[in-house]
């Protein structure tokens, strides 16, 4: 090794020890003469010393050092005086007095601050220039991070007697949801493979094979829109088990995330305790109007149909009588809410479906105000208030309309009420099972589709209803969900040929279609197929919340922009004619 210690792990036990450091310059200070080098590597900061009465041939070299320059530095530990002490760092007591310098790189000016935590960096340029993003605290805090629990879980499926098994990266195209990335193939003209959008049919197969307990660290690529939470390549952490039921799986998540969170987030409070609770989606929909509630804060719905009913404001009382719903939720001390900020969740509301979004403030001192108060009678107004316990200082919200609008509208806007007032909390967690999902959705076309995928599991009360009313039917799915966010989700898998082949019935997927795109699937359960469950979790997802980040770009090492670009690579690019025409490939111009 060129160095003998890390920077960052020496301390007063070193004095007087002659070491070897190797880094970058962060800082340089020249204090009369005496020029002090902030040296950083992976571990951390050491102050380092170049006193020309010491050593002027070092201290001559040091005088060309700048920011960023590559070292390597001899010299004795020392005590700093007392009054120079920096409590800042871990090495703040020490520093290293230099008799012999190596430059092994020079650096051009780079073109942000990398030694500055707090100045703010554009992300176009921080994605441009990565490999120096990567050198600065919080990308290295974020990195080791996720190694910590990448570790955790191989070591945890380890202990309880998983194999670790890779599945191909190149497949066969069986489309499940997402748009799929291809890969032509030269040896096979006119052929493809695609890229996995999970290795779900794969983990399944490995059941079929005896695998038992299988886990995987598994890449997976969707060729989908961008937001916060999505990559076009991404990590995930999941398993397939033989002979489980779902508490099993849910059981073994539980304790994995808990033991991932009090270790690597020990400051921050479990809100809801270390029995992570379950909720149906019925429940969730119903109190939260979100199938990944955030249960830091409060804030439920209450359901209004039945007295909106009798109500003479039409708005309501005719979306009561027509199989809508009306529901509303108190935002304690909303009263203070000025117009502009009704307005913004106005929009917010009007943004996930709603036509708009109707409330009454009761401030302190005055008498309920509203738009639509006048419509409503002395004793409708009693009932409301008695409710919603509705209070001076608190403000209601209503939702009205189809039972997805006004849930998908109304939640959003809760979270947003929950973000203006401070109630989601970055020092707390809330962990919850969201359970019984509905087997099938009706698609805006009228076609039925699958709510997870169609490997999917109907509860066994429920398989009665496959034939006659599928739209009715509980999936054994399940999703864990943390502050709001989906870490991931699972469900038992149909093991049984004559199921699954009722399951591509109903998702109108032809016997001939699902032979192509399936056969191999539905041949592997001919042969004594297991039953079998389980699940898969964003490891990205996960890395993000842990570190507090807005996105997961800022967890992983080498991320895409939001257009799916990565701007240090300069890809996606152009691929020379020779190579397109070796793969058969030609490209159609844009319109």
């Amino acid at each position: 090794m060129l160095k003998t210690h890390d920077a960052g792990v020496l301390n007063r036990q070193n004095v007087g020890q002659k070491v070897t450091l190797c880094g970058w310059v962060n800082t340089r200070r020249d204090h009369g003469g005496i020029i002090f080098i902030d040296l950083r590597d992976r571990s951390g900061i050491m102050q380092v010393v170049f006193d020309p009465e010491y050593d002027l041939e070092t201290h001559k070299i040091a005088e060309s050092l700048r920011s960023e320059f590559v070292i390597k530095v001899e010299g004795e530990i020392r005590m700093r005086p007392e009054e120079m002490f920096n409590k800042n760092i871990p090495t703040g007591e020490i520093e290293m007095i230099v008799s012999n310098i190596e430059i092994f790189n020079k650096s051009k000016t780079p073109p942000f601050e990398i030694d500055n935590p707090h100045k703010e960096v554009r992300e176009d340029i921080r994605l441009e220039y990565r490999y120096l993003d990567l050198r600065r605290e919080r990308m290295k805090k974020n990195i080791q991070l996720r190694h910590n629990v990448t570790k955790m879980v191989r070591d945890f499926f380890d202990e309880k007697g998983f194999w670790e098994v890779e599945t191909p990266i190149m497949v066969k195209g069986t489309p499940e949801g997402s748009r799929e990335y291809l890969v032509p193939s030269r040896l096979h003209h006119g052929k493809f493979y695609v890229l996995p959008q999970s290795p779900q049919q794969l983990k399944q197969l490995l059941m079929v094979g005896g695998v038992e307990k299988y886990f995987q660290i598994a890449r997976c690529f969707r060729d989908e829109d961008q937001r916060g939470d999505r990559q076009p390549e991404f990590t995930q952490f999941e398993i397939e088990m033989s002979f489980v039921e779902e508490q099993d799986i849910q059981d073994l998540f539980s304790e994995l995330i808990l033991k991932i969170v009090k270790k690597l987030n020990p400051h921050k409070k479990l809100v809801l305790g270390d029995n992570v609770p379950k909720i149906t989606y019925k429940e969730a929909m119903d109190k939260y109007g979100s199938d990944k509630p955030d249960l830091r804060f409060g804030m439920e719905f209450e359901d209004l149909t039945e007295w909106a009913s009798g109500v003479e404001f039409t708005v309501f009382n005719s979306v009561a009588k027509n199989g809508g719903i009306v529901r509303a939720i108190k935002a304690e001390g909303g009263a203070t809410l000025t117009r502009k900020e009704i307005d913004d969740f106005t929009r917010i509301a009007q943004d996930n479906g709603a036509k708009g979004l109707a409330y009454i403030l009761w401030r302190e001192g005055e008498e309920p105000s509203s738009p639509i108060l006048k419509f409503f009678s002395d004793e409708e107004k009693k009932e409301l208030f008695e409710m919603m316990n509705f209070k001076q200082g608190d403000a209601l919200f209503f939702g009205a309309g189809d039972y997805m609008t006004v849930s998908e509208s109304l939640g959003a806007v809760r979270n947003a009420l929950g973000d203006h007032f401070g109630l989601r909390k970055n020092d707390e967690i809330a962990l919850l099972w969201v359970v019984d999902f509905p087997m099938f959705e009706q698609n805006s076309d009228g076609h039925i589709g699958a709510v997870h995928h169609p490997f999917t599991r109907p509860r066994k009360e429920d398989e009665a209803k496959l034939e006659k009313n599928p739209l009715n039917c509980c999936a054994i799915a399940y999703d864990m969900v943390m502050n709001g966010v989906e870490l991931g989700g699972g469900s038992l898998r149909n093991h049984e040929r004559d199921l699954q082949a009722k399951i591509f019935e109903i998702l109108k997927i032809t016997p001939e279609d699902a032979e192509e795109r399936f056969g191999h699937m539905l041949k592997a359960f001919e042969y004594g197929a297991p039953p079998h469950g389980g699940i898969a979790f964003g490891l990205d997802r996960v890395v993000m919340l842990l570190a507090d980040e807005p996105n997961i770009r800022e967890v992983i090492a080498f991320p895409k922009n939001q257009n799916a670009q990565d701007l240090m690579l300069h890809s996606p690019s152009v691929m020379p004619d020779e190579q397109l025409d070796e793969l058969g490939i030609s490209i159609k111009e844009e319109e």
